[in-house]
């Protein structure tokens, strides 16, 4: 990771972490880099937040200064502004949005022509330009100035490339939708209700501070109790981008990405798409999944926590479906990025064909309990390597055989080192996390 940009971009508080001067900066490079040999074109797109017009505008004016044009999307979703970069000919897209962050942090997602994060080079090189290391950009003039356009119709053509992708009509079907007042909000209900649903919809009235408040795919508890009351099918939360989706069964319980990743994966291998027979998981994912993928005779392979790392297992390998329990699904014959709308599609695709509820499609992964704890320490290589905790770490995993695991994680934000552990019941987790974190203090290696 750079110094600003990680593995989601650049994010942080707006006009603390991320200021409307390093938007302007960014648009500044971008403009610059893409209309050297053409007349540059970059799309942007931005969510809810308040924040989200200030840093749309900063770039458009960066942008435009260094003569490229600028097409706007106004409020969309992540994945619409992949989608619009690779089919459109643009040359980059750029997404203002903190995803499930409160509304007071902002983030600005470059991506290059293909709809992929863009390369590291070119994160480096806007980091350089952003701290002055490379001196000015030429600015252009008169009629080499550009321009800003309302885009709006590559909005619209989104929409209408995931009504294409449903194979069935959802006329019949009871629907619950949560747009977390975020991206999605005037997009979902628009594309169930194209389809034939019957759509309920909660968190579709942001007012640039409600965000994420209490609602979408981090806090599904009124996506449940809508479905409850109002006997639904089965109901869809969204994250403030829309780049993630976590589902409610019929009985409002929650249906994460292990489970998408399972219900999806198993009904690929039959129709004979899932390519090389493999999935793409983190480290992260419960055991149930690897249990019911081993079953199934499916291979997982295993990245580090991040979609970028699944995205980047998938396209080195053809991989067509991956993804993280957080509901960050990847299905790449359809898109390049997660996409909550699109993998609310391809779940609804299961459900008609095999014509089973969502509940019924999950009853063949069995969730294993899991805890989970965040430890403060000085030097987190030093506490996951030290001698006492690793031979812990071996004791703990032979007690548990093949019915749990215990994981150590470095934070990649935080001087924190998480201590995961997976077990047949809550009271074998809180006992070996609680071994793990005693041997850790015992070292000296814990702040208090």
């Amino acid at each position: 990771m750079g110094k600003y940009f990680g593995t989601d971009g650049f994010r942080g508080e707006a006009n603390k972490v991320l200021t409307a001067d390093h938007a302007y900066k960014i648009g500044r490079y971008l403009g610059w880099y893409y209309n050297q040999n053409h007349k540059g074109r970059i799309v942007i797109g931005k969510d809810t937040r308040r924040s989200s017009y200030m840093f749309e505008y900063a770039l458009v004016a960066g942008i435009t200064a260094s003569g490229a044009d600028a097409y706007l999307l106004h409020v969309t979703t992540t994945p619409s502004v992949a989608y619009v970069v690779r089919t459109e000919n643009f040359d980059c897209g750029i997404m203002v949005s903190a995803s499930h962050n409160p509304f007071y942090d902002n983030g600005i997602k470059v991506m290059d022509g293909n709809g992929h994060k863009i390369s590291a080079d070119v994160e480096a090189a806007m980091e350089k330009y952003i701290d002055g290391e490379m001196g000015e950009l030429p600015f252009s003039f008169q009629d080499k100035v550009g321009v800003a356009k309302d885009y709006a119709i590559g909005r619209n053509r989104y929409v209408g490339y995931l009504i294409s992708l449903a194979t069935r009509s959802y006329d019949g079907m009871r629907i619950g939708l949560d747009c977390a007042n975020g991206s999605s909000f005037s997009i979902a209900k628009s594309v169930f209700d194209a389809l034939g649903a019957k759509t309920y919809v909660v968190g579709n009235e942001p007012d640039g501070t409600n965000i994420n408040m209490a609602c979408g795919s981090t806090h599904i508890e009124n996506l449940q109790k809508l479905v409850r009351e109002k006997n639904l099918d089965c109901g869809f939360a969204f994250d403030g981008d829309a780049d993630r989706c976590i589902a409610v069964d019929e009985n409002g319980m929650e249906v994460h990405g292990d489970y998408v990743l399972y219900v999806c994966g198993k009904y690929l291998k039959e129709c004979g798409k899932l390519q090389n027979n493999t999935v793409v998981a983190t480290i992260m994912s419960n055991l149930g999944l690897f249990k019911a993928m081993k079953r199934e005779d499916i291979n997982v392979c295993v990245t580090t926590v991040g979609d970028k790392y699944v995205n980047e297992a998938m396209v080195a390998n053809g991989y067509v479906l991956g993804g993280e329990q957080s509901g960050h699904i990847i299905f790449s014959k359809h898109a390049t990025t997660g996409d909550g709308i699109l993998t609310a599609i391809m779940l609804m695709e299961v459900i008609l064909e095999k014509k089973q509820s969502l509940g019924t499609l999950c009853r063949g992964m069995q969730m294993f309990p899991q805890l989970l704890k965040n430890v403060r320490v000085a030097d987190k290589p030093t506490a996951v390597n030290n001698p006492k905790v690793q031979e812990e770490v071996q004791k703990i995993t032979a007690a548990l055989g093949d019915n749990g695991r215990i994981l150590l994680r470095e934070s990649g934000t935080e001087p924190v080192v998480r201590v995961m552990v997976e077990a047949g019941t809550d009271e074998l987790c809180q006992r070996y996390v609680d071994q793990m974190i005693q041997v850790m203090k015992s070292e000296n290696l814990i702040i208090d």
